[in-house]
Formats: structure tokens, sequence, C-alpha cells
């Protein structure tokens, strides 16, 4: 008997947050050997394309705010992974870059990211993928 619990069948939030859990353990599974949280993963899979980003585009890239988004820029910042420096042209923005340390990690992370959702929505045909990319837009603006 399968007693795996199943989100009720009336709400996509619960399914959602269920399959959060899911994919956040298989990363961490799968990138156990970076020992990085979750939080910190999320953060470098969004600066692996090399580039930099303000605090406040990072924040809304990742789903946080800039101000909870700090703490994980400080442990990322004391392993050496990114660095903080005022951005060009405007030196109250806050620009958060990969080091050169860190861009193999970030690449690892895009990599299993990018595995992980060919295994599991690789089969899905591509009106489906646009339909599912729609509706977690939908639910990221709820918050905006």
């Amino acid at each position: 008997m399968n007693t795996e619990f199943v989100a009720p069948a009336w709400s996509a939030l619960l399914a959602l947050q269920r399959a959060t859990h899911a994919t956040l353990q298989v990363l961490a599974a799968e990138l156990a050997d970076l020992d990085l949280t979750p939080s910190e993963i999320n953060a470098l899979a969004n600066l692996a394309d090399g580039r930099g980003r303000t605090v406040s585009e990072l924040g809304a890239a990742v789903g946080t705010r800039p101000t909870t988004l700090t703490s994980v820029l400080d442990r990322l910042e004391r392993r050496g992974h990114i660095t903080r420096g005022a951005r060009p042209g405007d030196r109250r923005a806050v620009l958060v870059e990969l080091t050169a340390s860190a861009r193999a990690a970030s690449a690892t992370i895009r990599e299993t990211v990018t595995a992980l959702e060919d295994r599991a929505l690789g089969g899905l045909p591509p009106e489906v993928l646009a339909g599912l990319r729609t509706g977690l837009d939908a639910l990221t603006e709820v918050s905006a």
C-alpha cells in the first residue's frame, strides 16, 4: 500500500508546494558535494549566466526580499562565491557577481537543474509546459 501523501485535487498550490519540496530534496542530494543550502543554490543558479545583478534584481529572480537575501549573500561572500560592489553608474546599487572560483559550482548547479527539469518535464508537450510557466508566473505576480 502506498502511504505517500498526495496533495488534494482541489489545490494546485498544495501540489506546487509538494513539488517544490520534492525538487529541493533531489537538488540537495545531487548537489551535496557543493555543501550549499537551497537558498544558496537558488542564488548561484540565477547568477550562472555570468551576468551581475543588483540585490533587488537577484531578490526578484530568486523570489525573496532583498533584506532576506542579505544573509544568503553574506554566506556566499564569506565562502568566496560572490563579490558585492557598487554598480557602475549607480553607486547606491549593490552589484552581486560570481567569483571565478564559483563559476564551476554555478555551472554544475545549472546543469543539475536542467537535467532534473528534463527528467521531470521532458515528456510534456510544449503547450503544457507553456501553460505551466504561465501559471507559475501568475502565482509569482500575486505577491508583487
